[in-house]
Order: C-alpha cells, then sequence, then structure tokens
C-alpha cells in the first residue's frame, strides 16, 4: 500500500512539514515519488518515521538518528554498532526515566502536605 503525504501527516499525527524535513535531512531513507513528483510512502517508510519519532522523543539527536540511518543504509555489517548505539541511547533514556520518577515521588509528597499530611515534606536521606 502506498500513501501521500497528507495521508502518512494524517495516520501519524505528524505534520506535513515535519515529514519533509526528515527526509531533507536524510532521516527517511528510501521515500520514493511518482512521475510528478509526489512523495509515495509505503509501510517500511511508515516504520522508519515511527522509530525516528520515538528516537527524537527520548532526546536522540538528529545527528545520531542520522547516523543510524546511515549504518543501517550500510547494510547487515554495521548491526553491532547500531544495536551499540542504541543500547547507550537506552541507558541515557532509563536514567531519565529513574530521575523523573525520582521528581513524581516529590510531587506526590507535596500533594499529601497540601492535603493536610504535615509529614508528607519532611526530608529524607538519599540512601
Amino acid at each position: 500500500m502506498e500513501y501521500t503525504i497528507g495521508e502518512v501527516s494524517k495516520k501519524l499525527d505528524m505534520s506535513t512539514y515535519t515529514l519533509r524535513f526528515y527526509e531533507k535531512e536524510g532521516l527517511l531513507p528510501s521515500i520514493k515519488r511518482n512521475q510528478q513528483g509526489i512523495r509515495k510512502f509505503n509501510e517500511d517508510n511508515l516504520y522508519w518515521i515511527d522509530m525516528v519519532r520515538c528516537f527524537r522523543d527520548t532526546g536522540m539527536s538528529l545527528q545520531d538518528v542520522k547516523h543510524i540511518v546511515d549504518l543501517t543504509n550500510e547494510g547487515h555489517d554495521t548491526l553491532e554498532e547500531r544495536k551499540h548505539i542504541l543500547q547507550e541511547h537506552k541507558a541515557k533514556v532509563q536514567q531519565q526515566m529513574d530521575n523523573l520518577q525520582q521528581h513524581l515521588h516529590k510531587i506526590d509528597k507535596k500533594i499529601q502536605w497540601y492535603e493536610g499530611d504535615t509529614t508528607a515534606c519532611e526530608i529524607q536521606s538519599r540512601v
């Protein structure tokens, strides 16, 4: 099945501007065009767009995303390098999640304090 950029925009809830930008930056390999120059997206393209969005939403730089795309285009011999990049990114995301969880706990304690639990905001050691 093929999709136009407008259909992809609606299907993935992304702006056409973002899709064009990602293509221009080389983050979306192998977008085909018809004889009129209209982009035609297939299921593989949708998968890549979803992965790029995942990487970007989790804080990966455009440069790192581009590097993964370039390595992917080089073929099977780059699997280990791609895996290493993703393992490092995963560790960063996990650290961010741990930090957010700690902050969420503090926010919960503050809410408890506002609800009348005056012991909720006592300073606790970080052991």
